[in-house]
């Protein structure tokens, strides 16, 4: 029983990964940071076109990373947890190192 739900959380880790592989979803998510939004509302914020960002709020909804909630014809969507943001910051925060720990290198190779 202890593996099965183990092979479950990794199954549910994994699909989590894979909704932040891609640029554009993470945009979405830190610009529900501050507050729900329609589809309208964050195509015009990140500059995509309405079906694009539709398609990735998809994802975001199956992997339950946002939630959606009708108001009169327009569905807002909203971060299931802020402390994706936290995570998304921290990665960030890897990614700065990698990218020190590059750069040192490169200087001392020139």
């Amino acid at each position: 029983m202890q593996s099965d739900l183990r092979r479950e959380v990794n199954q549910l880790h994994a699909e989590i990964c894979q909704a932040l592989s891609d640029p554009s979803r993470i945009l979405i998510l830190y610009e529900l940071r501050e507050g729900a939004r329609n589809v309208g509302e964050l195509a015009d914020g990140l500059g995509m076109t309405q079906p694009t960002v539709s398609r990735h709020l998809k994802v975001l909804r199956d992997r339950r990373m946002v939630l959606a909630t009708r108001e009169g014809t327009s569905m807002y969507y909203r971060l299931a947890d802020q402390r994706v943001i936290q995570a998304l910051n921290l990665l960030r925060e890897v990614l700065a190192g990698i990218l020190g720990a590059r750069s040192a290198l490169v200087e001392e190779i020139t």
